[in-house]
């Protein structure tokens, strides 16, 4: 198997190839994914909560996250590997700096960082400094407190060409790939059409360049109700790994998700 980069996502893009994302956060469901050509893993703070037990993903410290990180990468050599920075792991750029940096050093390829257009100083600057960025909009889960619930994001007309514009602007300033969770599918589809980089939807709609899920919630384990955009693929499956599979062919082949797991406008 070819080592998966950035360059190769951006052809997917280009080539208008879906392409399938799961969260992992130890060796053996790493080295599964890998086994099962899954594109990119998210070494995401979600370990929050399925993996800790913690109700949000605040409590999630950057011990945590390269810990999990080395985890991840010592098992794959094929994935592209995203990993987050936690709650206020990224409150200046000279602090976001130190912390991508221990992350990539994990074993990351790149780091994600949830917000708009507060972080367009810090994306350029890690960027210039050859530090991979992948940027979220839309529902942002280290945000839950100040949201007040987590909620589908950019309904209104307002929100909606907020999220746009500051798309955009994070595109400008250089992140390389942007998550879009809980937000309506027509604007999935919208921001999608207007960068130049991949998307990667969580409920946001089946036109994004590609989709991630939470690999504990494909397979039916996660704690509490399931949200919406998600689907057990080990009911079909039978197996872990037919699990993983199921999910990857349904992105590709564009089954998944389909209206029953997105927010329509």
């Amino acid at each position: 198997m070819n080592k998966i980069t950035i360059k190769k996502l951006k052809e997917y893009k280009a080539q208008q190839q879906k392409f399938a994302v799961l969260t992992a956060y130890d060796a053996s469901f790493s080295r599964t994914m890998e086994s099962c050509e899954i594109d990119a893993i998210l070494v995401g703070d979600s370990l929050g909560n399925v993996v800790q037990g913690h109700n949000t993903t605040v409590p999630v410290t950057m011990s945590d996250m390269c810990y999990h990180t080395r985890c991840v990468s010592r098992s794959n050599q094929h994935s592209f590997i995203i990993a987050d920075l936690p709650y206020m792991a990224y409150s200046t750029p000279e602090q976001t700096l130190e912390n991508a940096t221990q992350l990539m050093q994990a074993g990351a390829h790149m780091v994600k960082l949830e917000g708009g257009d507060w972080l367009l100083e810090t994306v350029a600057m890690l960027t210039e400094r050859g530090i991979p960025v992948c940027g979220h909009l839309g529902l942002t889960p280290q945000s839950v407190n100040a949201i007040g619930a987590f909620q589908v994001q950019g309904k209104t007309s307002e929100e909606a060409e907020q999220l746009m514009n500051e798309a955009i602007n994070l595109t400008n300033a250089g992140i390389s790939l942007l998550v879009l969770e809980c937000v309506p599918s027509s604007l999935g589809k919208k921001v999608t059409e207007s960068l130049s980089i991949p998307t990667i939807g969580i409920g946001a709609g089946s036109d994004t360049d590609a989709q991630v899920l939470v690999i504990y919630d494909i397979l039916g384990i996660s704690p509490g109700r399931p949200p919406k955009f998600v689907k057990n693929f080990l009911e079909e499956s039978g197996s872990i790994s037919g699990a993983i599979s199921a999910y990857k062919s349904a992105v590709e082949h564009q089954t998944f998700p389909d209206t029953a797991h997105q927010f329509l406008s």
